[in-house]
């Protein structure tokens, strides 16, 4: 599969408005794994999730095929950022505890992954993707923030933006599908913050480059009819769906 990189020219703001993942969900998948010697997160953006897992595994390997994106990563001592696509994690033979993907397995070649995957898992190990949808602030919001992204940026979604609207049940997935708590993203945002984040969309860069205009400048006035307090911050949660499971063996090797 080619590689469509739809981030790194927006990757300082994609580092700077997009959630950051709950450390409970982290905490969790350390429970699961077989143990807490490594990780390795796929796709990992400018490093929201490796940074999370950092602070439950005494290493995580990092790998995006976007060098832009791993220039904004977030440092920490625990985490090694590697440019790397979804084959190629650069790890020895049955050497990590736990495989993530947030918010990115959607762009993966899936067969090429879960090749790596189960290279590369110890017995008993855990995969885990995730991903997540629009978030919720409140109805009035909400709603034009809905049609912003059906109707006027609808058609710039890259096809593979549907597994998203599916919650991932559309992917292949080499395990036997484990149950998830409800974990949720959550975040203080003000009126610049959600328009900040809604500008990272790759369908808003793909209707830009389209159509030489922003769509974000157009959205703006419906969001302060909405949100009239540019001052004012409110609280924003998104949802996430996780796919989970356990690669074959021991299941207590720790």
């Amino acid at each position: 599969m080619t590689f469509h990189d739809h981030y790194s020219a927006v990757a300082g703001r994609y580092a700077s408005y997009r959630p950051r993942y709950p450390a409970a969900l982290a905490l969790y998948l350390a429970d699961l794994a077989p143990g807490r010697e490594r990780a390795w997160d796929c796709g990992t953006g400018n490093g929201q999730a490796a940074v999370a897992l950092a602070e439950a595994f005494a290493q995580v390997v990092a790998t995006d095929p976007s060098a832009g994106q791993l220039s904004h990563a977030q440092a920490h001592p625990r985490v090694s950022y590697r440019i790397g696509r979804e084959s190629e994690s650069g790890l020895s033979p049955r050497s990590a505890d736990l495989v993530t993907a947030a918010q990115a397995a959607h762009w993966f070649d899936h067969a090429a992954f879960h090749r790596e995957v189960a290279r590369v898992l110890r017995p008993g190990g855990i995969l885990a993707v995730w991903c997540y949808e629009l978030m919720s602030i409140d109805p009035a919001i909400d709603t034009v923030v809905d049609r912003f992204y059906r109707v006027r940026v609808g058609r710039y979604w890259p096809p593979e933006r549907k597994s998203i609207e599916h919650q991932y049940r559309d992917l292949p997935f080499p395990y036997p599908d484990l149950t998830a708590p409800a974990f949720t993203m959550e975040t203080i945002l003000d009126r610049a913050g959600l328009l900040g984040y809604l500008g990272t969309w790759s369908a808003v860069q793909r209707c830009r480059a389209a159509e030489g205009i922003d769509p974000i400048a157009e959205l703006t006035p419906e969001i302060e009819r909405a949100w009239p307090d540019a001052a004012e911050r409110r609280r924003a949660v998104w949802p996430l769906t996780i796919r989970l499971g356990r690669a074959p063996g021991d299941e207590a090797g720790r």
